[in-house]
Protein backbone atom coordinates (compact mmCIF):
# COMPACT_ATOMS: atom_id res chain seq x y z
CA UNK A 1 0.00 0.00 0.00
CA UNK A 2 1.31 3.45 -0.82
CA UNK A 3 1.76 6.05 1.83
CA UNK A 4 -1.21 8.06 2.01
CA UNK A 5 0.35 11.22 3.07
CA UNK A 6 2.82 10.78 -0.09
CA UNK A 7 -0.17 10.97 -1.90
CA UNK A 8 -1.66 14.02 -0.63
CA UNK A 9 1.60 15.79 -0.66
CA UNK A 10 2.69 15.03 -4.38
CA UNK A 11 0.30 13.74 -6.15
CA UNK A 12 1.89 14.60 -9.52
CA UNK A 13 4.92 12.59 -8.41
CA UNK A 14 2.80 9.80 -7.74
CA UNK A 15 0.86 10.15 -11.01
CA UNK A 16 3.57 10.49 -13.39
CA UNK A 17 5.68 7.66 -12.11
CA UNK A 18 2.10 5.48 -11.45
CA UNK A 19 1.80 6.32 -15.52
CA UNK A 20 5.38 4.60 -16.55
CA UNK A 21 3.33 1.53 -15.55
CA UNK A 22 1.16 1.95 -18.11
CA UNK A 23 -2.50 1.57 -15.94
CA UNK A 24 -5.33 4.56 -15.60
CA UNK A 25 -6.04 4.94 -12.12
CA UNK A 26 -9.51 7.76 -11.42
CA UNK A 27 -7.20 9.82 -9.72
CA UNK A 28 -10.19 11.92 -9.12
CA UNK A 29 -11.97 9.12 -7.08
CA UNK A 30 -8.85 9.45 -4.38
CA UNK A 31 -9.07 13.38 -4.11
CA UNK A 32 -13.05 13.42 -3.91
CA UNK A 33 -13.13 9.74 -1.44
CA UNK A 34 -10.19 11.31 0.74
CA UNK A 35 -12.20 14.57 1.01
CA UNK A 36 -15.39 12.88 1.98
CA UNK A 37 -13.45 11.22 4.64
CA UNK A 38 -11.90 13.27 6.06
CA UNK A 39 -14.19 15.89 6.18
CA UNK A 40 -16.69 13.33 8.02
CA UNK A 41 -13.71 12.30 10.35
CA UNK A 42 -13.29 16.15 11.37
CA UNK A 43 -17.16 16.22 12.13
CA UNK A 44 -17.51 13.28 14.38
CA UNK A 45 -14.17 15.00 16.28
CA UNK A 46 -15.97 17.94 16.91
CA UNK A 47 -18.99 15.94 18.12
CA UNK A 48 -17.16 14.28 20.59
CA UNK A 49 -15.27 17.07 21.43
CA UNK A 50 -18.14 18.70 22.50
CA UNK A 51 -19.97 15.84 24.29
CA UNK A 52 -16.47 15.55 26.38
CA UNK A 53 -16.34 18.67 27.14
CA UNK A 54 -20.49 18.83 28.35
CA UNK A 55 -19.79 15.68 30.29
CA UNK A 56 -16.83 17.42 32.18
CA UNK A 57 -19.46 20.46 33.05
CA UNK A 58 -21.98 17.47 33.71
CA UNK A 59 -19.20 16.19 36.21
CA UNK A 60 -18.64 19.61 38.01
CA UNK A 61 -22.30 20.58 38.43
CA UNK A 62 -23.11 17.40 40.17
CA UNK A 63 -19.90 17.97 42.56
CA UNK A 64 -21.70 21.32 43.29
CA UNK A 65 -25.30 20.03 43.89
CA UNK A 66 -26.19 21.85 40.40
CA UNK A 67 -28.48 21.13 38.11
CA UNK A 68 -27.61 19.31 35.25
CA UNK A 69 -30.21 18.01 33.17
CA UNK A 70 -30.24 20.07 30.30
CA UNK A 71 -26.78 19.63 29.44
CA UNK A 72 -27.28 15.66 30.42
CA UNK A 73 -30.18 16.43 27.24
CA UNK A 74 -27.34 17.99 24.98
CA UNK A 75 -25.11 14.73 25.53
CA UNK A 76 -27.69 12.31 24.57
CA UNK A 77 -28.25 13.99 21.64
CA UNK A 78 -24.48 14.64 20.81
CA UNK A 79 -24.26 10.72 21.34
CA UNK A 80 -26.87 9.75 18.73
CA UNK A 81 -25.00 12.30 16.38
CA UNK A 82 -22.35 10.52 16.62
CA UNK A 83 -23.35 7.00 16.38
CA UNK A 84 -25.35 8.58 12.88
CA UNK A 85 -21.92 9.62 11.79
CA UNK A 86 -19.87 6.89 12.66
CA UNK A 87 -21.50 4.44 10.07
CA UNK A 88 -21.24 6.82 6.87
CA UNK A 89 -17.65 7.34 7.96
CA UNK A 90 -17.41 3.41 8.39
CA UNK A 91 -18.36 2.99 4.96
CA UNK A 92 -15.84 6.16 3.40
CA UNK A 93 -13.17 4.17 5.00
CA UNK A 94 -14.15 0.95 3.51
CA UNK A 95 -14.23 2.33 0.70
CA UNK A 96 -10.80 4.38 0.68
CA UNK A 97 -9.35 1.34 1.81
CA UNK A 98 -10.73 -0.77 -0.96
CA UNK A 99 -9.08 2.17 -3.43
CA UNK A 100 -5.85 2.25 -2.01
CA UNK A 101 -5.52 -1.67 -1.99
CA UNK A 102 -5.85 -1.74 -5.62
CA UNK A 103 -3.31 0.57 -5.98
CA UNK A 104 0.51 -0.65 -7.58
CA UNK A 105 3.64 -0.16 -6.04
CA UNK A 106 5.00 3.00 -7.30
CA UNK A 107 8.14 2.09 -9.41
CA UNK A 108 11.98 2.96 -8.39
CA UNK A 109 13.00 5.90 -9.72
CA UNK A 110 16.10 3.96 -11.88
CA UNK A 111 13.86 1.60 -13.43
CA UNK A 112 13.84 1.53 -16.80
CA UNK A 113 10.28 2.93 -18.47
CA UNK A 114 8.53 0.49 -21.00
CA UNK A 115 5.52 -0.89 -21.93
CA UNK A 116 6.50 -4.73 -21.87
CA UNK A 117 9.02 -7.45 -21.97
CA UNK A 118 10.00 -6.13 -25.05
CA UNK A 119 11.67 -3.04 -23.43
CA UNK A 120 13.47 -4.96 -20.44
CA UNK A 121 16.70 -4.36 -20.43
CA UNK A 122 19.32 -7.42 -20.23
CA UNK A 123 22.09 -7.05 -17.73
CA UNK A 124 24.45 -10.04 -18.10
CA UNK A 125 25.20 -12.85 -19.46
CA UNK A 126 26.55 -16.88 -17.99
CA UNK A 127 27.50 -19.89 -19.99
CA UNK A 128 27.05 -20.60 -23.38
CA UNK A 129 23.94 -22.74 -24.83
CA UNK A 130 25.09 -26.34 -25.60
CA UNK A 131 25.60 -27.34 -29.01
CA UNK A 132 23.89 -30.53 -29.94
CA UNK A 133 24.85 -32.13 -33.51
CA UNK A 134 21.25 -33.46 -32.97
CA UNK A 135 17.40 -31.67 -33.07
CA UNK A 136 16.67 -30.59 -29.74
CA UNK A 137 13.90 -31.99 -28.15
CA UNK A 138 10.99 -30.53 -25.55
CA UNK A 139 11.12 -31.49 -22.21
CA UNK A 140 7.43 -33.12 -22.30
CA UNK A 141 9.00 -35.40 -25.29
CA UNK A 142 11.94 -36.37 -23.03
CA UNK A 143 10.20 -36.68 -20.07
CA UNK A 144 7.48 -38.85 -21.44
CA UNK A 145 9.95 -41.00 -23.59
CA UNK A 146 11.94 -41.68 -20.66
CA UNK A 147 9.10 -42.26 -18.39
CA UNK A 148 9.72 -40.01 -16.08
CA UNK A 149 6.92 -37.36 -16.51
CA UNK A 150 3.54 -38.39 -17.02
CA UNK A 151 0.76 -35.46 -18.04
CA UNK A 152 -1.98 -37.85 -19.80
CA UNK A 153 -2.61 -39.88 -16.50
CA UNK A 154 -2.39 -36.40 -14.37
CA UNK A 155 -5.38 -34.91 -16.68
CA UNK A 156 -7.09 -38.12 -15.61
CA UNK A 157 -6.67 -37.44 -11.81
CA UNK A 158 -7.15 -33.80 -11.86
CA UNK A 159 -7.54 -32.17 -15.14
CA UNK A 160 -4.98 -29.71 -17.51
CA UNK A 161 -1.97 -28.58 -15.91
CA UNK A 162 -1.06 -31.21 -13.40
CA UNK A 163 1.84 -33.86 -14.21
CA UNK A 164 2.85 -36.90 -12.36
CA UNK A 165 6.71 -37.35 -11.62
CA UNK A 166 7.05 -40.65 -12.29
CA UNK A 167 10.95 -42.67 -10.76
CA UNK A 168 13.77 -40.92 -11.96
CA UNK A 169 11.78 -37.98 -12.19
CA UNK A 170 10.51 -37.73 -8.76
CA UNK A 171 13.70 -38.34 -7.50
CA UNK A 172 15.49 -35.59 -9.76
CA UNK A 173 12.55 -33.18 -8.48
CA UNK A 174 13.38 -34.24 -4.64
CA UNK A 175 17.17 -33.77 -5.30
CA UNK A 176 16.43 -30.59 -6.72
CA UNK A 177 14.43 -29.13 -3.89
CA UNK A 178 17.27 -30.44 -1.45
CA UNK A 179 20.25 -29.38 -2.94
CA UNK A 180 18.70 -25.61 -3.47
CA UNK A 181 17.57 -25.48 0.32
CA UNK A 182 21.18 -26.60 1.44
CA UNK A 183 22.71 -24.16 -0.58
CA UNK A 184 20.59 -20.97 0.24
CA UNK A 185 20.80 -22.09 4.66
CA UNK A 186 24.32 -23.24 4.93
CA UNK A 187 26.24 -21.27 2.22
CA UNK A 188 23.48 -18.09 2.06
CA UNK A 189 22.15 -18.22 5.25
CA UNK A 190 18.66 -18.20 5.23
CA UNK A 191 16.60 -20.12 7.73
CA UNK A 192 14.49 -22.54 6.20
CA UNK A 193 10.47 -22.63 7.40
CA UNK A 194 8.06 -25.52 6.52
CA UNK A 195 4.48 -22.94 6.45
CA UNK A 196 1.27 -23.31 6.28
CA UNK A 197 -0.52 -24.19 2.51
CA UNK A 198 -3.51 -22.44 3.48
CA UNK A 199 -3.58 -18.38 3.76
CA UNK A 200 -6.03 -16.23 5.17
CA UNK A 201 -7.08 -13.21 3.11
CA UNK A 202 -5.33 -10.73 5.30
CA UNK A 203 -1.99 -12.77 4.59
CA UNK A 204 -2.33 -12.70 0.89
CA UNK A 205 -3.94 -8.61 1.39
CA UNK A 206 -0.66 -8.05 2.99
CA UNK A 207 1.32 -9.59 0.13
CA UNK A 208 -0.52 -7.92 -2.88
CA UNK A 209 -2.34 -11.12 -4.11
CA UNK A 210 -5.39 -9.50 -2.94
CA UNK A 211 -8.06 -8.34 -3.67
CA UNK A 212 -6.63 -7.43 -7.27
CA UNK A 213 -5.88 -10.78 -8.06
CA UNK A 214 -8.29 -13.15 -6.83
CA UNK A 215 -9.08 -14.75 -9.67
CA UNK A 216 -5.97 -16.24 -9.40
CA UNK A 217 -6.36 -18.17 -6.62
CA UNK A 218 -7.62 -21.87 -5.77
CA UNK A 219 -9.81 -20.91 -2.64
CA UNK A 220 -11.29 -23.55 -0.69
CA UNK A 221 -14.97 -23.64 0.84
CA UNK A 222 -14.19 -21.03 3.45
CA UNK A 223 -14.40 -18.01 1.43
CA UNK A 224 -11.43 -16.88 3.99
CA UNK A 225 -8.64 -19.24 3.21
CA UNK A 226 -6.85 -19.93 -0.03
CA UNK A 227 -4.04 -22.26 -1.29
CA UNK A 228 -0.69 -20.14 -1.45
CA UNK A 229 0.36 -19.48 -4.83
CA UNK A 230 3.63 -18.78 -3.74
CA UNK A 231 5.58 -19.45 -0.46
CA UNK A 232 6.34 -14.95 -0.54
CA UNK A 233 2.69 -15.14 0.95
CA UNK A 234 3.03 -17.23 4.48
CA UNK A 235 6.91 -16.09 4.66
CA UNK A 236 6.30 -12.40 4.65
CA UNK A 237 3.70 -12.68 6.83
CA UNK A 238 5.09 -14.61 9.31
CA UNK A 239 5.71 -11.27 11.25
CA UNK A 240 2.59 -9.56 10.25
CA UNK A 241 1.71 -6.66 13.01
CA UNK A 242 4.85 -7.15 14.57
CA UNK A 243 7.48 -4.21 15.76
CA UNK A 244 11.25 -5.90 15.48
CA UNK A 245 13.67 -4.82 16.92
CA UNK A 246 16.83 -3.81 14.43
CA UNK A 247 19.23 -6.51 15.57
CA UNK A 248 17.02 -8.89 14.37
CA UNK A 249 17.51 -7.42 10.93
CA UNK A 250 17.61 -8.65 8.04
CA UNK A 251 15.52 -11.58 8.37
CA UNK A 252 15.97 -14.41 5.61
CA UNK A 253 13.70 -17.36 5.45
CA UNK A 254 13.50 -19.78 2.56
CA UNK A 255 10.84 -22.73 1.79
CA UNK A 256 9.43 -25.00 -0.52
CA UNK A 257 5.44 -25.76 -0.11
CA UNK A 258 3.47 -27.07 -3.02
CA UNK A 259 1.98 -23.93 -4.65
CA UNK A 260 -0.99 -23.40 -7.26
CA UNK A 261 -2.27 -21.06 -8.92
CA UNK A 262 -5.11 -20.95 -11.10
CA UNK A 263 -3.34 -19.22 -14.51
CA UNK A 264 -6.34 -17.22 -14.76
CA UNK A 265 -5.88 -15.97 -18.52
CA UNK A 266 -2.97 -17.71 -19.85
CA UNK A 267 -5.15 -19.84 -21.82
CA UNK A 268 -3.32 -21.03 -25.02
CA UNK A 269 0.31 -20.43 -23.73
CA UNK A 270 2.58 -22.89 -22.76
CA UNK A 271 -0.53 -25.63 -22.27
CA UNK A 272 2.34 -28.59 -23.03
CA UNK A 273 4.79 -29.23 -20.05
CA UNK A 274 6.21 -27.80 -16.85
CA UNK A 275 5.74 -24.31 -17.66
CA UNK A 276 2.45 -22.76 -16.05
CA UNK A 277 1.39 -25.75 -14.22
CA UNK A 278 -1.58 -25.48 -12.10
CA UNK A 279 0.52 -26.89 -8.62
CA UNK A 280 4.26 -26.66 -8.57
CA UNK A 281 7.35 -26.53 -6.19
CA UNK A 282 9.12 -23.31 -5.91
CA UNK A 283 12.18 -22.44 -3.52
CA UNK A 284 11.27 -19.25 -2.08
CA UNK A 285 13.96 -16.61 -0.34
CA UNK A 286 12.40 -13.50 1.74
CA UNK A 287 14.30 -11.02 3.58
CA UNK A 288 12.82 -8.28 5.66
CA UNK A 289 15.54 -5.52 5.96
CA UNK A 290 15.88 -1.82 6.77
CA UNK A 291 15.05 0.55 4.26
CA UNK A 292 18.56 1.75 3.59
CA UNK A 293 20.30 -1.42 2.80
CA UNK A 294 17.27 -3.27 0.83
CA UNK A 295 18.56 -2.64 -2.63
CA UNK A 296 22.30 -4.05 -1.84
CA UNK A 297 19.79 -7.03 -0.34
CA UNK A 298 18.21 -7.26 -4.04
CA UNK A 299 21.00 -7.34 -5.45
CA UNK A 300 22.79 -10.61 -3.22
CA UNK A 301 19.11 -12.38 -3.36
CA UNK A 302 19.68 -12.37 -7.31
CA UNK A 303 23.54 -13.33 -6.82
CA UNK A 304 22.07 -16.37 -4.58
CA UNK A 305 19.49 -17.39 -6.94
CA UNK A 306 22.28 -17.15 -9.91
CA UNK A 307 24.33 -19.80 -7.78
CA UNK A 308 21.59 -22.17 -8.53
CA UNK A 309 22.24 -22.06 -11.84
CA UNK A 310 26.23 -21.87 -12.02
CA UNK A 311 26.00 -25.02 -9.93
CA UNK A 312 23.94 -26.82 -12.66
CA UNK A 313 26.00 -25.72 -14.77
CA UNK A 314 22.93 -24.10 -17.03
CA UNK A 315 23.40 -20.89 -19.26
CA UNK A 316 21.18 -17.97 -18.12
CA UNK A 317 21.01 -14.31 -18.49
CA UNK A 318 20.07 -11.84 -15.70
CA UNK A 319 16.75 -8.98 -16.78
CA UNK A 320 16.25 -5.49 -15.15
CA UNK A 321 12.16 -5.37 -15.67
CA UNK A 322 10.72 -2.16 -17.32
CA UNK A 323 8.27 -0.65 -15.24
CA UNK A 324 5.11 -1.73 -17.68
CA UNK A 325 6.85 -5.59 -16.82
CA UNK A 326 6.47 -4.80 -13.32
CA UNK A 327 4.57 -7.40 -10.67
CA UNK A 328 2.01 -5.57 -8.39
CA UNK A 329 3.98 -4.71 -5.83
CA UNK A 330 7.64 -4.84 -6.60
CA UNK A 331 9.49 -1.42 -7.12
CA UNK A 332 12.33 -3.09 -8.70
CA UNK A 333 12.42 -6.48 -10.32
CA UNK A 334 15.11 -9.27 -11.85
CA UNK A 335 14.18 -11.50 -13.90
CA UNK A 336 16.52 -14.57 -14.29
CA UNK A 337 15.99 -16.61 -17.87
CA UNK A 338 17.26 -20.12 -18.42
CA UNK A 339 18.80 -21.06 -21.98
CA UNK A 340 15.95 -23.74 -23.00
CA UNK A 341 17.31 -25.48 -25.76
CA UNK A 342 13.66 -27.25 -26.67
CA UNK A 343 12.39 -23.82 -27.37
CA UNK A 344 15.88 -21.84 -28.28
CA UNK A 345 15.08 -19.16 -26.33
CA UNK A 346 15.52 -18.07 -22.71
CA UNK A 347 12.57 -18.33 -20.27
CA UNK A 348 12.30 -17.11 -16.80
CA UNK A 349 13.10 -19.16 -14.10
CA UNK A 350 13.49 -16.65 -10.87
CA UNK A 351 11.90 -13.18 -10.47
CA UNK A 352 13.57 -11.25 -7.35
CA UNK A 353 11.95 -8.23 -6.49
CA UNK A 354 12.58 -5.39 -3.89
CA UNK A 355 9.12 -4.10 -2.40
CA UNK A 356 10.40 -1.46 -0.10
CA UNK A 357 7.76 -0.84 2.22
CA UNK A 358 4.75 -1.56 0.21
CA UNK A 359 3.77 -5.27 1.65
CA UNK A 360 4.36 -3.70 5.23
CA UNK A 361 2.43 -1.06 5.22
CA UNK A 362 -0.26 -3.34 3.92
CA UNK A 363 0.63 -5.96 6.41
CA UNK A 364 2.07 -3.65 9.19
CA UNK A 365 5.46 -5.05 9.38
CA UNK A 366 8.09 -2.79 11.46
CA UNK A 367 10.95 -2.05 13.39
CA UNK A 368 12.07 0.63 16.03
CA UNK A 369 15.55 1.94 16.74
CA UNK A 370 16.62 3.08 19.97
CA UNK A 371 14.07 5.71 21.35
CA UNK A 372 12.60 6.31 17.90
CA UNK A 373 8.99 5.63 16.50
CA UNK A 374 8.52 2.60 14.57
CA UNK A 375 9.48 2.17 10.89
CA UNK A 376 8.21 0.12 8.14
CA UNK A 377 10.82 -2.48 7.07
CA UNK A 378 11.82 -3.03 3.56
CA UNK A 379 10.25 -6.56 2.12
CA UNK A 380 12.12 -8.38 -0.63
CA UNK A 381 11.15 -11.88 -2.41
CA UNK A 382 12.74 -13.93 -4.85
CA UNK A 383 12.75 -17.76 -7.01
CA UNK A 384 15.72 -19.44 -5.66
CA UNK A 385 14.57 -21.59 -7.94
CA UNK A 386 11.11 -22.83 -9.26
CA UNK A 387 12.04 -26.25 -9.45
CA UNK A 388 9.81 -27.91 -12.16
CA UNK A 389 11.70 -25.48 -14.72
CA UNK A 390 15.15 -26.06 -13.24
CA UNK A 391 13.82 -29.94 -13.90
CA UNK A 392 12.94 -28.56 -17.66
CA UNK A 393 16.02 -27.07 -18.41
CA UNK A 394 18.62 -30.07 -17.49
CA UNK A 395 16.07 -32.02 -18.89
CA UNK A 396 16.85 -30.36 -22.38
CA UNK A 397 20.11 -29.14 -21.79
CA UNK A 398 21.71 -32.42 -20.62
CA UNK A 399 19.73 -34.62 -23.04
CA UNK A 400 21.22 -36.83 -25.12
CA UNK A 401 21.34 -38.23 -28.94
CA UNK A 402 20.34 -41.59 -27.61
CA UNK A 403 17.36 -39.77 -25.86
CA UNK A 404 19.03 -40.30 -22.30
CA UNK A 405 19.88 -37.67 -19.95
CA UNK A 406 23.08 -36.66 -17.83
CA UNK A 407 22.36 -35.62 -14.24
CA UNK A 408 24.79 -32.34 -13.20
CA UNK A 409 27.79 -32.98 -11.45
CA UNK A 410 26.25 -30.98 -8.57
CA UNK A 411 22.95 -33.29 -8.32
CA UNK A 412 24.60 -36.53 -8.25
CA UNK A 413 24.98 -37.21 -4.23
CA UNK A 414 21.16 -36.15 -4.07
CA UNK A 415 20.69 -39.02 -6.64
CA UNK A 416 21.78 -41.90 -4.61
CA UNK A 417 25.21 -41.31 -7.17
CA UNK A 418 22.95 -42.21 -10.42
CA UNK A 419 24.90 -39.92 -13.47
CA UNK A 420 21.84 -40.96 -15.94
CA UNK A 421 18.49 -41.15 -16.86
CA UNK A 422 18.21 -44.01 -19.95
Amino acid sequence: MLDVKLLRDDLELVKNRMATRGIEIDWGEFLSLDRQRRDALTRLEKLKEQKNRLSGQIGKLKKSSGDATGLMREVEELSEQIRDSEKPLGELEGRFERFMLTLPNLPHVDVKVGKDSEDNREVRRWGAPPKFDFLARNHWEIGEELEVLDFQRAAKLAGARFVIYKGAGAQLERALINFMLDLHTVEHGYKEIIPPTLANRAALTGTGNLPKFEEDLFQIESPEYFLIPTAEVPLTNIHRDEVLQPEALPIKYTAVPVCFRREAGSYGKDVRGLIRQHQFNKVEMVKLCEPEYSYDELETMVKNAEEVLKRLELAYRVVELCTGDMGFASAKTYDIEVWLPGQGTYREISSCSNCEDFQARRAQIRYRKEKGKPNFVHTLNGSGLAVGRTLVAILENYQQKDGSVIIPKALRPYMGGLDQIS
